[in-house]
Order: structure tokens, then C-alpha cells, then sequence
């Protein structure tokens, strides 16, 4: 599974960054976690407004952070 954090850097990027990082450690699975503040490959990926995630290629949440929690779930699938 490969986790991406797309934004340019802002605190709100960094802190999704940080919310997914503990999520896969608290998931206890083996994943990838990659940041991308590159704005063409994050506008190649569909994303306007950062902070964004996306799940093996998929966006899944578009200019929010979302907790460890809400990370979590779509991590597990519960």
C-alpha cells in the first residue's frame, strides 16, 4: 500500500503528513509513505487545493487534514 501527501509544504500539508504517519503505525501495517510538493504531479493527479491524500494512486480527501483516526479507517477498512 503506498500512502501520498500532496501539498507544497504548508502546516497544514505537514500535519497530514504527520496524521498518516502515526495512522500507519498505530494500523500496524507495512506501508509507503510518500510526500509530493511538486504542484505539476499534484495537478496531474486531479487536486486543486491541498492538503490532499491519496491510497495507492486514488485521492481520497482534497484540502483538509484529516485526523489519525479518519486515516485509519481507510487504512483498515473499519
Amino acid at each position: 500500500m503506498k500512502i501520498q501527501i500532496l501539498g507544497t509544504g504548508c502546516p497544514k500539508c505537514k500535519k497530514l503528513y504527520d496524521n498518516a504517519s502515526v495512522a500507519i503505525k498505530e494500523a500496524g501495517i507495512a506501508c509507503e509513505l510518500e510526500k509530493i510538493e511538486d504542484i505539476e504531479k499534484i495537478t496531474e493527479m486531479g487536486v486543486m487545493m491541498t492538503p490532499a491524500l491519496a491510497i495507492d494512486g486514488e485521492v481520497k480527501f482534497v484540502g483538509k487534514v484529516v485526523d489519525v483516526a479518519g486515516i485509519k479507517k481507510y487504512l483498515t477498512g473499519r
